[in-house]
């Protein structure tokens, strides 16, 4: 029913309302639950579009927040849903177990037992995945600092040989240089049970660990990261027609892995911070606390080490 094949008498007649109550409610000004609901839904859909759909609320939330918009996760819920916008949600974890034919030595499972992470270099998990192409498939191996969720190395091959996990170590080595000790965790395939694998970690004097048989609940943080690509990055890409070559997949991952996962998207584990800004917090809180202990002991101050590439 509208104005135009219906008078105003017959409408008002129809839902039982006053011709003067009509008029008054056509003159009212918006209350201000709707003016500020009229402002915020464009910022929510540039927050959204900015992030290419990945965001829900409560991720559009403290991006707002940080932006100085304090609002409720249920607000910005409920306008996304008016406007149609629905962000990538998250799965339910559902673990693999890993293929481990083979006669290579399987690691104690350290990760179950030990104490969490406090500090970058303690503790690293890895895994590998694959992604298809119009090549064929590519494949991806990930490690990830537990503590900070940031990805320290990863490597694509168009084959799933031990080289492809010794290449992201590599990586992680080169830009990371960790200390002797530090927890390597993985699942209980050849790719890393086999010798060459073996002998990189124990050059690096790291204490190589894998998840029971069965159980890769353990290394949930590192499967959770494969499930957030897949969904993230290549599930947009597989939207839009998915990779024509291998080395597009490539170049995806890394500008999802090292630009924007590492240092834009909030992880809800860390805070909502990004990996780079919460081991920077961290990191300016230390240096604050070494500060103090200078002024109150008069010693000269030391600088934080970085590594440079070992």
């Amino acid at each position: 029913m509208s104005t135009e094949s219906h008078s105003l008498a017959q409408l008002c007649a129809a839902f039982a309302v006053k011709r003067s109550g009509y008029h008054a409610w056509v003159k009212a000004e918006a209350g201000e639950r709707e003016r500020t609901d009229a402002q915020l839904r464009p910022k929510i859909r540039t927050v959204f579009e900015q992030h290419k759909g990945r965001y829900g609320a409560p991720r559009i939330q403290e991006e707002l927040a940080g932006q100085g918009e304090r609002h409720g996760c249920k607000r910005i819920a409920r306008l996304m849903q008016a406007e149609g916008l629905r962000g990538c949600g998250s799965r339910r974890f559902v673990p693999r177990t890993t293929h481990s034919d083979h006669d290579q030595p399987i690691a104690p499972d350290r990760l179950a037992k030990a104490p969490a992470p406090t500090g970058p270099n303690q503790t690293y998990v890895t895994d590998l995945t694959s992604v298809w192409t119009d090549e064929g498939w590519l494949y991806v191996a990930v490690i990830l600092d537990l503590w900070s969720r940031r990805v320290v190395g990863w490597a694509t091959a168009p084959t799933l040989h031990a080289q492809l996990a010794m290449l992201a170590l590599q990586m992680a080595i080169k830009h990371r240089c960790p200390p002797p000790g530090l927890r390597h965790h993985s699942d209980r395939g050849g790719q890393y049970a086999c010798q060459e694998y073996r002998s990189l970690l124990r050059a690096a004097r790291m204490e190589p660990g894998m998840s029971a048989k069965g159980n890769p609940y353990d290394n949930a943080t590192m499967e959770s990261f494969n499930a957030t690509y897949k969904r993230e990055c290549v599930g947009l890409a597989e939207a839009a027609g998915g990779y024509a070559t291998r080395a597009e997949a490539t170049l995806d991952l890394f500008d999802y892995a090292e630009k924007y996962d590492n240092r834009v998207r909030r992880h809800s584990a860390l805070g909502y911070k990004s990996p780079v800004d919460f081991e920077n917090q961290v990191n300016q809180t230390t240096h604050a606390h070494r500060l103090q202990g200078v002024h109150q002991t008069g010693s000269s101050p030391r600088a934080i080490p970085e590594c440079d590439g070992c």
